[in-house]
């Protein structure tokens, strides 16, 4: 596993300091995730983000630390140290405050930070040395916490840890009359906290003290101001725990907070079932490229289990996304493939095929006594392209065969008709949408307004159908299947792609076939024309999309979705949601669809030396990618004008599972 390491001077400022965070997930939907410098810069960050019911039902418990370092006298002992006769602290926490209060400057001490399968920052206070570690344990609503602390000066020191807590729904505010209840036993090193129908239980080597409940006010949350989210927040205090050395000594505090009951893991415990979990998942994977095996662990952050199908699924993004049919059936192939992990890959194509109506996939699960949202097109299709994906990769024809019939459902509805307008033409082409029905993933609305329609025929989802005929009809002749008339409509659809969707003016594909000025539009979109396994054009004009798409939409983190050149091309991400959704699919750069270039650029060379040199040597980009934002992930999007800075999702599952795709095509070739 790669190791991330910063220096001071990636945080001269608090705010430099917060452009950067780390990520740390348990597998049932919860997650810790603060910034370099330990602050909260976003709402939904927390030191400890439990999740109750997976994947969704996430309750933000601790929020984060304010931890006070106490220096004494030089003749003091550290158990006389109190608040009282401590002449000096110093804050070793970090967080902005939008109103005046007592400065938690602690970057200013800050030596260090390192993200490898767990984040830790280092501390240097007048002699003083602190490590502080983090680890959120696999499987539970577990979390640990250390500060080994080496203390070189002349002075008693006594470290103080308050939690700052909030025991709400992920993306709610404190209130501020919410009532906290604390027990204490075990002369302070065992509690149970209890508040808004949650339970929070410790373990402390330290010494744990109740405290009256104080609130805090105005958390300034600098990255969600940019996104024009919420931007202040409250968390409050009922206990701190305090951990005293003498001059010279060295020790380690250790606290663990967890949900799942009063017994709880030791540090050590947690930090070694991170490290073997990760070393396995590396192993299997088997990637000799260091990059593609720090993507490996990167996949691993979205796998969760859905209480409510007893399998596994993928969520789309961190901190905001939950799972969605499109986005997982496109993660799922990088992410669960692509590292081998065919076990998990079939328990959430099982998940999907559960809750197939009427020929479409959802999108967004049932929660509660909810009904699933079914509002896409092309999540069926991709499940399709999905099952022969797992089917190459693992031979697991038994599965195929438990999955077909849904398969031949999804066939079959889209060419008798569905919901939301998806239907076959005449053609043999899908044509989605109508209305304000959004059914893409170009998916976002604005009250009535539909900044990118695409009602009409898209062109990826074309190419997804024109696939799965291809595949319906290879699986039926393999494994001795129903194969209906999939031969006779693949050849009607290859005539029909390429009659209506060849722009010879602008040597590449229409985006949609719609009768409006959209569909002459240069987007990412019709790079999944080249990409996909069975290809619906010549290889003459394959190389001209690739070309195409490369001199108008590439950057080196990701495709633009609208050519530069474009009256509604918007350069910058950013603002008001208004502003956000006008901008999110007119220009913004997406790091998912690069997979898609890189596999087609691949392909179109022939995978040739030279062309795997070359793709090679521009994922190099990739590095610098992996250490900005989320540590050690990828994100969802960034400018088009200038793509310097991620945004949106710090960590999104298509853009990693995409990018695993490249080096894993990269890896299979070495081997040729």
């Amino acid at each position: 596993m790669k190791k991330f390491s910063y220096g001071k001077q990636d945080w001269k400022n608090l705010e430099r300091g917060e452009e950067n965070c780390y990520l740390m997930t348990n597998g049932l939907g919860g997650f810790s995730s603060l910034s370099m410098v330990a602050s909260c810069s976003r709402n939904d960050q927390a030191v400890l983000m439990g999740c109750v019911h997976s994947p969704n039902h996430r309750y933000n418990m601790i929020h984060r630390l304010e931890e006070i370092l106490w220096f004494g006298s030089d003749s003091g002992t550290a158990a006389r140290c109190t608040q009282e006769n401590m002449p000096a602290s110093v804050h070793l926490s970090s967080q902005a405050f939008q109103y005046p209060r007592m400065p938690e400057e602690g970057y200013l001490y800050q030596w260090g930070f390192t993200f490898q399968d767990y984040p830790q920052w280092r501390y240097l206070v007048r002699g003083v040395e602190v490590t502080r570690t983090i680890a959120l344990m696999q499987g539970h609503n577990t979390v640990g916490i250390s500060y080994r602390i080496r203390n070189r000066s002349t002075q008693d020191v006594v470290l103080r840890v308050s939690p700052h807590l909030q025991f709400v729904p992920k993306g709610q505010r404190l209130s501020p009359d919410q009532i906290f209840h604390m027990e204490l036993s075990g002369e302070g090193t065992r509690g149970r906290i209890c508040a808004n129908g949650q339970v929070l239980y410790l373990h402390t080597n330290g010494n744990c003290t109740r405290t009256p409940v104080r609130y805090v006010d105005s958390l300034y949350y600098r990255n969600d101001v940019a996104d024009g989210k919420m931007a202040l927040g409250r968390s409050a205090v009922n206990h701190e725990i305090c951990f005293g050395l003498g001059p010279g000594e060295a020790g380690t505090l250790e606290v663990v907070y967890g949900m799942d009951g009063e017994q709880l893991p030791s540090m050590a415990e947690i930090m070694d079932g991170i490290t073997s979990h990760r070393r396995n998942l590396e192993e299997k994977a088997g990637f000799q490229d260091p990059v593609a095996s720090c993507l490996v662990l990167a996949a691993d952050q979205f796998v969760s289990q859905r209480s409510s199908t007893g399998k596994k699924t993928l969520l789309a993004g961190f901190p905001f996304f939950e799972d969605w049919g499109r986005d997982t059936m496109i993660a799922l192939v990088g992410c669960c493939l692509s590292t081998k992990r065919f076990h998990t890959a079939k328990s959430i194509l099982q998940t999907f095929m559960a809750y197939c109506r009427k020929g479409l996939m959802p999108n967004l699960f049932p929660e509660g006594g909810q009904e699933p949202g079914y509002n896409t097109v092309d999540a069926s299709l991709l499940f399709i392209l999905a099952v022969y994906e797992y089917y190459r990769k693992s031979g697991d024809a038994t599965f195929v065969r438990e999955a077909y019939p849904v398969m031949q459902m999804i066939i079959q509805w889209y060419r008798q008709g569905t919901d939301y307008g998806i239907c076959m033409d005449e053609d043999g082409l899908i044509r989605a949408g109508r209305g304000t029905d959004q059914v893409t993933w170009m998916d976002v609305r604005v009250e009535d307004i539909l900044p990118t329609p695409r009602h009409g025929k898209p062109v990826e989802v074309n190419a997804y159908w024109y696939n799965a005929l291809r595949i319906m009809d290879t699986l039926a002749g393999e494994l001795s299947l129903d194969g209906m008339d999939y031969c006779l409509l693949v050849s009607k659809v290859y005539e029909s792609f390429g009659a209506l969707f060849w722009n010879p003016e602008r040597a590449c594909l229409r985006d949609v076939v719609s009768g409006t000025g959209a569909d002459d539009q240069i987007r990412c979109n019709q790079i999944w024309a080249v990409s996909l396994p069975y290809s619906l054009l010549s290889r003459d004009r394959e190389i001209r999309v690739v070309e195409t798409v490369f001199r108008e939409l590439y950057t080196g983190v990701g495709l633009r979705t609208l050519e530069p050149g474009d009256a509604q091309f918007h350069p910058f991400y950013g603002g008001a949601q208004l502003d956000r959704d006008l901008a999110y699919h007119q220009g913004t750069v997406w790091v998912f669809p690069l997979g898609g270039y890189y596999l087609a650029y691949l392909k179109v060379h022939d995978n040739s030396l030279e062309a795997r040199d070359y793709v090679r040597e521009q994922l190099k980009g990739m590095e610098s990618a992996l250490r900005e934002g989320c540590v050690g992930q990828l994100p969802e999007i960034y400018d088009g004008g200038n793509p310097v800075n991620s945004k949106g999702c710090f960590a999104q599952g298509w853009s990693v599972g995409e990018i695993l795709r490249v080096y894993e095509k990269l890896e299979e070739e070495r081997h040729v």
